[in-house]
């Protein structure tokens, strides 16, 4: 670490010349997407750079110095558009696509003038509880370990489940209420080491190098976005450059050893490529969590063919692996994931590859039409020790397990620009699943065939496709130059139990000034049961029988209202109030405490919640509040908070805390950069993260029970009565930046130094069948990150 740390200051000290860069991209409408020539580009803050966009709306400007500037758009009759903080390197040419608004009276001369925000959505029907991320926040935050997901975590009304994965609990609700859209359509899990149903992992395989600038919503979302009831991560896929190739090698704890590469393709229509390439070495370095040696590789690519005469197509596709195999005798005794009785072997992967096709009808619609297929798999074998240590030691086979859920996808959306008052957006989404999966237990059964073991018995194994449709229409309508109605009806076919439903969904945005606006949204959501629950079997006279598959579709209705103020330039406040109705959840016939939405923030799913009924409810309610510095002047700054309740109902009618009521969640994320060198092209810059949450509700082990059983039983009658100690993190990340005197190369270092004052926050408090105790396992201490990458 010195010596690292002795390198990027010796390169900091080193005399470079000023060298330049360029910007280049696409000005657009932005109801009709279509492109707009003859729009003029300019450098804001350097005199005498500016372009006009050609036929295809494309610009480029070039001799940019080094540095950060401001980017301004402007044409006849839109809202002339200011991009601040635009960070221009030596290595990498900067990529923009901008979009310009029509202005509300179609006035001869614009005199409306805004800069995008992050507050607002790409989508812009998004109008409610949606925050727009760059890739850049992802690579800059401290403790991000380049993944999107724990990003997330620090936006209001977001807590992750714990430093072990990235799962994501929005507003109290369980993880697997969330959906991941990967270009339009609908992804599995883009985690390595997932699991059957659910969203997330220890370790993201989405690489931050492919996307784009995407949308993550919390709350009421649009009526294009379906089967979920917690949240939307809407990522967009970036194009390769369309004029040079560009390559970066990189090298970090996390994500690992990666290379990318894009450049042009079919130059004569615009077209591109994207590839990108990682693996794992966390492992290696001890950083895993585990002493298991982690494996995982992926690799993305996004090719574009330009646009023709056809329209414009294009193909993308990421495909992840990981396996890792935990051996008793190896397993130190605190370790997260493993026990010393037991040898398991896991492996996942998982793919999505797709079609994109667009084209212009007219000169203000689009139609967009994506087919994709992708699918999730994994495994898990688990080897039990009997009489560990003694003489009459013996190993079995305990659990088997092997899923794969695939699915082909079919969307599209047409987009009409009526006028600069009026949009309207409908589509059509069609996935066909195909489930196969399989899984024996030994774990809590009983010994019927005498042989002094728990009997190996059939949990899942079904073999069978079904069908979710979702059509859709939405409009955007400005009422006034002050007031904007985004309306819209969601539809939902699951064919399992041949249920269909509508779902209205509405938001209305009235803007008081350029610097306030208040904003109210409803919006009425349904998600089916998760396939582990939905296909369980059971055994009704001697015949397994899947009694979980008439379950209703959960339902879900959101309230939200909110005030956004620009209270000084390139700050703004936001705050949030939201109620969530839930019901039809899956609970038992018998008066208990369990309920479907506790499920989802580990690996597994209850395995014997066999003749399920719908009548569960609960509830989630809170305030939100966001300060938020954009970048300027060498800095940036967040503080987030949020305090909610999260409860729910079981069949016995006792209202209880579900497990992700944290009850409140603040984070304070801050960074400053400094211009040095020379000429001051190159930047040093320091970054931090404080982190604070309650803790968990849990449900505390029956120590008498599990101690008789001899495998843990947890005390229903109390469930989620008790809480973990509140969450405490704070990260420290350094990086620098040097951009060469002479070459289109550029050099990244960073160290980041999480959980720096090594704060043992509780992992989890478990029944131990060895030590017949109740153990509390920490989560992992102080952890360094490093990272090096080269762009050329």
């Amino acid at each position: 670490m010195k010596k690292l740390i002795t390198i990027i200051f010796f390169f900091a000290a080193a005399p470079f010349f000023a060298q330049t860069g360029i910007i280049r991209g696409t000005v657009t409408d932005k109801q009709s997407e279509t492109t707009i020539p003859g729009a003029t580009v300019t450098l804001s803050d350097v005199e005498g750079i500016t372009a006009v966009t050609d036929e295809k709306g494309n610009f480029e400007l070039k001799d940019v110095p080094v540095g950060r500037h401001t980017v301004s758009a402007s044409f006849m009759g839109y809202e002339n558009i200011s991009l601040p903080e635009i960070e221009v390197t030596t290595g990498k040419d900067v990529i923009l696509n901008i979009s310009l608004q029509e202005s509300f009276n179609k006035l001869e001369e614009v005199v409306i003038s805004s800069e995008r925000s992050k507050a607002k959505a790409i989508n812009n029907m998004a109008a409610v509880s949606v925050r727009q991320f760059t890739t850049e926040e992802v690579s800059r935050y401290a403790g991000g370990r380049s993944d999107v997901a724990r990003l997330a975590s620090n936006f209001a009304g977001v807590s992750t489940a714990d430093d072990s994965r990235n799962d994501i609990v929005v507003r109290g609700n369980s993880p697997t209420g969330l959906l991941w859209r990967l270009e339009g359509v609908p992804v599995p899990s883009p985690n390595h080491f997932s699991t059957l149903g659910t969203t997330g992992s220890p370790v993201s395989a989405l690489n931050p190098n492919m996307l784009a600038n995407s949308d993550f919503m919390t709350s009421a979302f649009p009526a294009e976005y379906g089967n979920a009831l917690g949240g939307v991560f809407d990522l967009n896929l970036r194009k390769g450059n369309t004029q040079d190739y560009e390559f970066m090698a990189g090298l970090a704890a996390y994500p690992g050893a990666e290379f990318v590469a894009e450049g042009p393709l079919l130059r004569e229509n615009g077209g591109s490529f994207l590839v990108a390439a990682r693996y794992g070495i966390a492992g290696l370095l001890g950083l895993g969590g585990t002493s298991a040696q982690p494996n995982y590789s992926d690799l993305s690519f996004n090719i574009n063919f330009g646009k023709t005469k056809l329209g414009t197509i294009s193909a993308f596709g990421i495909y992840g692996q990981s396996d890792i195999d935990f051996l008793g005798d190896e397993i130190d005794e605190k370790d997260l994931f493993a026990a010393k009785d037991a040898d398991s072997f896991v492996e996942s992967g998982f793919y999505a590859f797709g079609l994109k096709h667009s084209i212009d009808i007219g000169s203000s619609s689009y139609l967009k039409t994506v087919l994709s297929t992708s699918s999730s798999r994994n495994t898990y074998d688990e080897d039990r020790y009997f009489n560990l240590d003694t003489p009459a030691e013996f190993k079995i086979r305990f659990t088997e397990a092997d899923n794969t859920e695939s699915r082909v996808t079919f969307s599209t959306l047409f987009n009409s620009k009526i006028s600069s008052r009026l949009t309207l957006r409908t589509g059509v989404l069609l996935e066909r699943f195909t489930l196969d999966a399989k899984q024996k237990d030994r774990d809590e059964q009983d010994d019927n065939d005498g042989d002094g073991l728990p009997d190996l018995v059939t949990q899942l194994d079904n073999n069978g496709s079904y069908t979710i449709a979702q059509p859709y229409a939405q409009a955007q309508v400005r009422l006034t130059e002050k007031l904007t109605l985004n309306a819209g009806l969601h539809g939902q076919y699951f064919s399992v139990n041949e249920q269909l439903v509508a779902e209205p969904r509405a938001s209305l945005t009235y803007a008081f000034n350029p610097k306030s606006s208040l904003n109210v949204g409803y919006g009425l959501h349904h998600q089916n049961v998760a396939a582990p629950l939905l296909f369980l079997k059971e055994n009704v006279n001697g015949t397994l029988l899947e009694t979980n598959r008439d379950l209703d579709l959960v339902r879900s209705s959101h309230y939200v209202i909110g005030y956004d103020f620009r209270f000084a330039p390139k700050w703004r406040a936001k705050t949030e109030v939201y109620y969530q109705d839930i019901d039809k959840a899956a609970v038992e016939r018998t008066p208990t405490s369990y309920s479907s939405l506790t499920e989802g923030a580990d690996f597994t799913f209850s395995r014997d919640k066999t003749s399920l009924v719908s009548r569960g409810t609960g509830y989630n309610t809170g305030i939100e509040l966001t300060v938020e510095k954009f970048f300027s002047q060498g800095y940036h700054a967040l503080f987030t908070t949020s305090l909610f309740e999260s409860k729910y109902k079981g069949s016995d009618g006792i209202e209880r805390n579900s497990p992700f009521n944290n009850g409140y969640v603040i984070n304070f994320l801050a960074g400053k950069e400094f211009a040095i060198g020379k000429a001051k092209q190159n930047v040093f810059s320091v970054n931090t993260k404080f982190t604070t949450a309650g803790g968990r509700y849990y449900s505390p082990v029956d120590l008498e029970a599990s101690r008789a059983a001899g495998y843990e039983i947890r005390d229903e009658r109390n469930a989620y009565s008790q809480q973990y100690d509140p969450y405490l993190r704070i990260d420290l990340r350094l990086g620098m930046k040097l951009n060469s005197k002479s070459k289109k190369t550029s050099h990244q270092f960073y160290v980041d130094f999480q959980n720096i004052t090594n704060n043992t926050n509780v992992f989890t408090r478990d029944y131990n069948r060895l030590t017949q105790n109740v153990n509390q396992i920490d989560q992992i201490g102080f952890a360094p990150d490093f990272g090096y990458r080269f762009q050329f």
